[in-house]
Parts: C-alpha cells; structure tokens; sequence
C-alpha cells in the first residue's frame, strides 16, 4: 500500500454518476434497486461498458484532482451498492424477485434466493484492475456485506435467515481474498442493515460479518450508517449497532457524524480501529467551509488519536450534484491540510 498521510481523505464509496450515463432523475426518486434497474441507464447496452469505463475514469481524475488520499471507482458501473454483486451470484432468481421490506418499513423487489448462494466468478475484480491501472494512491473497492445482502433477499431456499447470511459471507470473503490479490489497498463492506436492524444483527449478523473477514489478510472496513441522506432523512442521535463491532477482525470502521451530530463518545469502545470519520453532510448540496469539516474532526481527537482517523464523507455521494461533491471532496482536502499543519506545529 502507498504510504498514507496523517488524516487520509476518501470516499466512503460512491461517487456522482453523470447525467448523460443514468437517469438521476428516475435513480432519486426510487429506493435503491436490490434487483437489476436496467432501465436506469441512458447508454445503448452496445456502448454501456465503455461508458462507465469512461465515467469511471471522470470520477478518478475527480477524487485526485480534489486532493483525496485514497481512492474508490466511485462505484460508477452500479446501479446501487449493492445489487451489482447480489444479482452475480448463483441461486438467486432476479427476474422472478420476491419481496422484502427496506429499512424505511416499504416493500421492495429483491432477489429471491432459490438455491445454494455461490460466486461462480469474481465480480469486482476487473473493476479493481481498472482503478488500479489509473491512479498510483491507494484504492479501496467496496463490496456489501453479506447481513446487509440477507436482509435484501426473500429466502425461498436456507432453513432461516443466519444460514442465508452465512452462504453470503463465503461468497464476500472469495471476493474480499480476489480483490486483495488483484492489487486492493483497502476493502470495504458495506453493512448499513446493521443499524437498521440490530438485534438481528448481534444474533447472527456480526458471524456473518466475521466469516467473511476469515482469513483476510488485507486492510479491511466496514461502512455503517444511516442511509442515503437522500432517501433517509431523519437521523437518530447514535448509533444502535456499533459498540458490538469492538470485537471484529476487521482494521477500520465508517460512520458518520456530520448531519446526525453524532455523539462521539461511542469511540471510547473502538479505540483499537481506525475510524473512517464521516464529517460531510450529504443531505444537503451546500459546501461545507474546511474550516467546519476541520472543526468536525476535532471533535474525535478527545476520543481516538489523529493517527487513528481518517476524514470522509458520511455515506456515498451518489444523490449530489457533482459541483457540490466536487467542493465537499475539496473541503475534505483542506481540512486535513489545516489540520496536519495544526497538529505539526503542536
């Protein structure tokens, strides 16, 4: 891995797609897909892959340009983050979805799970290659988790939910193993429905999560939140899944702080992770100054040392426009420049 600066900046994985490659008027006003929206897409299928190559590459040079240390894909390629790597696993009937509630209480399509979940390929890996191939700072590549990827999934097959859970956490950790061989600084795994669902969480969920970890040796993170700030709009003052996580082989932890105001005491219980700082608010297009996201981030430093934290936005920045994602990731950049300097002269 590049040598990496004190406060690294980064996404938490999602990145603005354009408007001419998606619908971003049709992509808002629906809840992320759990099953395949090819609707979504604006490019003839002929052309589609070579537009997100191209995509892909804006969003890139976006993330260098702002100043960021690590860099994501921006999860171009994906209608959501994480139907692309739900709908490429065998025992799973997309076109005959089944039904399963989001974490806001409304029904939603989801992948109906009819067989032995497998990965019969890797399904990031050329994605990773492709980040890898355009930027020489560190890259990270997210991948859902497999609690997360159970919760959006009518289970028509396993004898309950934690053995559903647990043949999705094999078909992570092959991943997880693919993407670190492929040249993955950091992987993260997105496990949002451990907020939205605690107690399933602590009774199979964190299992799940750690038999995807088995036997990882790469940097790894774990992304928990609120929900889209888009489409999730009111916030709780903490977290109801996060002290648990103390116990996880895995290296860093994302939250977010920025809009919700978070509490940060709860660090107390993860002084042994680095923490991915979420101190950009994304339900609002606004820019913030660096001076505020610097004020953010001191927040924590009573709570888990500066070389233990990493400044990012709260969630993805899928639903923004792209000036505004543009000035967030230049203020992110700024802060950790204001603040290197402060604690340098310190």
């Amino acid at each position: 891995m590049p040598s990496s600066p004190l406060l690294p900046t980064s996404l938490v994985g999602s990145y603005v797609q354009p408007d001419w490659l998606i619908d971003r008027g049709k992509l808002a006003g629906r809840f992320p897909p759990r099953v395949r929206a090819t609707e979504l897409w604006r490019i003839d299928p002929e052309y589609l892959a070579q537009a997100q190559d191209d995509a892909t590459l804006l969003a890139i040079r976006a993330q260098v340009d702002a100043g960021l240390d690590i860099i994501t894909d921006g999860e171009i390629r994906r209608e959501s983050y994480s139907n692309h790597f739900a709908t490429a696993l065998e025992g799973v009937d997309v076109d005959n979805p089944g039904t399963a509630l989001d974490r806001s209480g409304h029904p939603n399509p989801v992948p109906r799970i009819i067989g032995p979940i497998r990965r019969p390929r890797p399904v990031e890996v050329e994605d990773l290659r492709f980040l890898r191939a355009h930027t020489d700072r560190t890259i990270k590549m997210t991948v859902p988790g497999p609690f997360t990827m159970s919760q959006q999934a009518q289970n028509d097959y396993y004898p309950d939910a934690e053995a559903a859970a647990m043949a999705y956490a094999a078909a992570v950790n092959a991943e997880i193993r693919d993407l670190f061989a492929a040249g993955a600084d950091i992987v993260q795994i997105d496990e949002p429905y451990m907020q939205a669902r605690p107690d399933a969480a602590r009774g199979y969920g964190l299992a799940a999560l750690n038999a995807a970890l088995d036997g990882v040796t790469g940097t790894t993170a774990v992304h928990i939140c609120f929900g889209y700030a888009a489409i999730i709009h009111d916030r709780p003052e903490g977290y109801s899944f996060l002290p648990e996580l103390a116990g996880c082989p895995v290296d860093q932890i994302s939250i977010e702080t920025a809009q919700s105001g978070l509490d940060l005491g709860v660090l107390s219980d993860l002084t042994d992770k680095t923490i991915i700082l979420g101190v950009v608010d994304l339900s609002t297009p606004d820019v913030e100054s660096p001076e505020l996201v610097a004020e953010r981030t001191r927040r924590a430093f009573d709570r888990i040392p500066p070389e233990q934290i990493a400044i990012a936005t709260d969630c993805g920045m899928k639903y923004l426009p792209r000036s505004s994602a543009e000035g967030k990731m230049r203020a992110m950049a700024d802060a950790a420049r204001l603040l290197r300097a402060e604690l340098s002269a310190a």
